[in-house]
């Protein structure tokens, strides 16, 4: 390959990076540890394109000004190290950015979730506003939970919704504490999950998802329990064990919309 020729794609080669670096900052901007790294390989880039440039400078001058053999050989080492450096910076690149795609998918997947929880539990309470009052012979039905409880989980669950994660924790925990056999109580749980997992304490997240799938196998939150541990134990590069736990939720739970989540995120893992 001539000079000129490898100077140009290493100029293209070394844009593509830069651009691809700048896009990843821009569509993940509100991700100030993504945003860090994503910087520092950009300038990583940049250096390397002012040292790569230097060396094929360099061994152009050689090449125009009739270097002997053994000085055309030494030459053609450097071209091969300089073909590696490009090789080390597309995988970088390429690395780096499937580690921005994987947090900005969980952080989507996670906002879903809280979302649609919220509607849920608002439509629930608007139900209940809709219906007429009970009669003083009438009681409430006992697995139904009281004002005090859906007060006190809505108050848990304001922290959660406010990024206050040690606050929801410790207030879902009181929560269960107080309401042990409440209707929500496994809601509680996932919470408490969750909120370890907003503090990346990622341990401590499985840990209390597997407390929930323990205490109530078959709530309504176990398959989003099941799809919260696979996300913490991928975020801790175990994903064999996370590629497991997406394939037991499918088969537990095959019509939950967290099954057809833990699909997807199969159908990307084969692809890798």
């Amino acid at each position: 390959m001539g000079i000129s020729r490898l100077k140009h794609r290493l100029a293209f080669a070394l844009a593509g990076i830069s651009l691809a670096a700048t896009a990843h900052a821009q569509l993940f901007g509100g991700d100030e540890e993504a945003r860090r790294r994503v910087e520092a390989l950009r300038q990583q880039v940049q250096e390397s394109q002012r040292t790569l440039e230097e060396r094929l400078t360099k061994i152009e001058s050689g090449v125009n000004a009739g270097a002997s053999r053994d000085a055309i050989l030494d030459l053609s080492n450097q071209l091969e190290s300089v073909r590696g450096d490009m090789a080390k910076l597309r995988g970088q690149i390429e690395v780096l950015s499937n580690q921005i795609e994987t947090a900005g998918q969980r952080q989507k997947d996670l906002y879903l979730d809280i979302d649609t929880r919220l509607r849920k539990l608002e439509q629930a309470r608007e139900q209940a506003a809709a219906q007429p009052p009970a009669t003083a012979q009438a009681p409430a039905a006992a697995d139904e939970p009281s004002a005090a409880e859906t007060r006190a989980y809505q108050a848990a669950l304001d922290q959660f919704k406010l990024g206050n994660y040690s606050l929801a924790v410790a207030a879902m925990q009181g929560f269960m504490v107080t309401y042990p056999q409440s209707k929500l109580a496994p809601n509680a749980q996932y919470w408490i999950g969750m909120a370890h997992s907003g503090q990346r304490n990622y341990k401590e997240a499985i840990a209390a998802q597997r407390k929930l799938l323990a205490a109530w196998p078959e709530s309504d939150k176990a398959p989003d329990a099941m799809l919260s541990i696979a996300s913490a134990q991928e975020t801790m590069g175990d994903r064999k064990s996370a590629q497991r736990t997406l394939e037991e939720l499918v088969a537990r739970f095959p019509s939950s919309s967290s099954a057809a989540a833990a699909k997807q995120r199969l159908a990307a893992f084969s692809k890798r």
